[in-house]
């Protein structure tokens, strides 16, 4: 591990679902949703190949989300990083551990705009 990659899931473990979270320019994003701290050694995201079968619990089984809800490659990428899920409205995105600048007074400062965070699917 990296020195940057340490200091990130330093500072995404000071992270608490609930906090605020604001963008580079202070813009409100949402709230944090869920906190994930990196897994170096996470690689690949697998989508379910099964059919979902005729049973209701099949079915439920077959529609339930995994998270990060994002394409495959940068599911891996925010597996490895460690993320945080930000919801606000019913919308969701994603930032990246390196993409947190501070988190102090119940308020993530992200490093980066709102645009580049990634939509959920």
């Amino acid at each position: 591990m990296t020195r940057q990659d340490t200091e990130a899931q330093t500072v995404i473990g000071r992270v608490t679902t609930g906090m605020r979270v604001v963008d580079a320019a202070g813009a409100e994003v949402g709230t944090v949703d869920l906190v994930q701290r990196g897994d170096p050694n996470a690689v690949t995201v697998q989508a379910p190949t099964a059919d979902p079968g005729s049973s209701l619990d099949e079915l439920i089984e077959s529609v339930t989300v995994e998270e990060p809800d994002v394409p495959a490659d940068l599911a891996a990428r925010l597996l490895r990083s460690g993320y945080l899920k930000i919801t606000d409205s019913g919308r969701a995105v994603y930032a990246l551990a390196e993409q947190i600048d501070t988190v102090a007074d119940r308020e993530v400062r992200l490093s980066v705009p709102t645009a580049d965070l990634a939509p959920e699917e």
